[in-house]
């Protein structure tokens, strides 16, 4: 049994501290929301973010983040990206010399144009710093349904403990060295299910939504690669496997933001509706600042930058797609 805390009581934090408390685990589940902790202490439950998902009697929910930190096995942090740097700030005198923090948010911060884990390093140099992604949506998690992830961290023994803790015999776990890798997938992907979505809104069919998931993966691994991630990862469960998930699933908040934008919504509003963070809005201008440091081309999150920041009819951003100039589709592939 480890002693794991896990910050943020979101649909994933609550989902991910369900399944460690079923694999054995002692869990604590922390929220800064008071209101948040009195619904999971009174109903065990929290049926805006996770219905019909119950949190067993045993397990501690609390709003006191020292409680919550101190003394752990293993922490995971799963607060929104735009909130994980004032967390870990807030998590810093609290952690001790080693400790394992697992991010399981899905971003960059577009101040700094950081990875989550670098965020998390350099706000809590003293600490272990693991990243967990894959096509993992917190409903059908919460309920036990055979979900497959990766775990990555840069030594090899912090990868495998991450993995001995959550594996069970619905939730199957890989592990990599790749964090850069998973990373990328895992926040750009949000951009590019948002353009998904954006199709589905304007009612276009699965002809649009496979041109998008096939070359999103290109954009995405185009610029993973050229800041140091491997190939392969983006070919996994945190690159293609996510991406797939999150540009067809309707429990995916930003395929559903998308779909309201591409009917006429503007970004607040989607969001608004959608009632959840909707982490690609957040990734998209970030994604734009690294393309530009590493001079790589993403047409397609450009393109959602245009509509979702300046007033860009949904419709014309397709065409604009569409007509671009005519490309190979892989010029590593030689003609004979």
């Amino acid at each position: 049994m480890a002693l794991t805390g896990v910050i943020g009581a979101g649909s994933w934090g609550t989902a991910l501290a369900l399944l460690l408390h079923h694999n054995g685990h002692r869990v604590t589940l922390w929220s800064a929301l008071a209101d948040e902790v009195t619904l999971l202490q009174t109903k065990r439950e929290n049926p805006d973010k996770l219905p019909g998902v119950k949190l067993p009697e045993d397990m501690k929910v609390t709003a006191d983040l020292r409680e919550a930190v101190s003394g752990q096995d293993m922490l995971v942090l799963a607060v929104p990206s735009p909130f994980v740097r004032s967390t870990a700030h807030q998590m810093r005198e609290l952690v001790s010399a080693g400790q394992i923090i697992v991010n399981v948010a899905k971003g960059i911060e577009e101040a700094t144009l950081m990875t989550l884990s670098q965020v998390i390093e350099a706000e809590i140099p003293q600490a272990d710093v693991a990243v967990m992604s894959g096509p993992s949506h917190a409903e059908e998690v919460g309920k036990g349904l055979p979900t497959t992830i990766v775990a990555g961290a840069k030594s090899r023994k912090t990868a495998e403990y991450v993995q001995s803790l959550f594996m069970s015999e619905v939730f199957r776990v890989y592990t990599s060295p790749d964090v850069t890798g998973i990373e990328l997938g895992s926040a750009l992907k949000n951009v590019v299910a948002l353009a998904a979505g954006i199709a589905d809104g304007l009612g276009y069919g699965d002809n649009t939504k496979a041109a998008l998931i096939t070359r999103g993966i290109a954009e995405i691994a185009r610029l993973g690669t050229a800041m140091g991630g491997k190939v392969e990862t983006f070919a996994g469960l945190s690159g293609i496997g996510d991406l797939i998930v999150t540009c067809a699933s309707m429990h995916s908040r930003n395929r559903r933001a998308g779909i309201l934008i591409g009917k006429g919504y503007s970004y607040e509003a989607a969001m608004q509706e959608v009632k959840m963070v909707v982490e690609g809005v957040y990734s998209a201008k970030a994604a734009l600042g690294l393309a530009a440091k590493y001079d790589v081309t993403l047409p397609i999150i450009e393109q959602v930058n245009e509509v979702l920041f300046h007033g860009k009819k949904a419709d014309e951003a397709v065409r604009d797609l569409m007509l671009r100039d005519k490309k190979i589709e892989n010029s590593d592939i030689p003609w004979e």
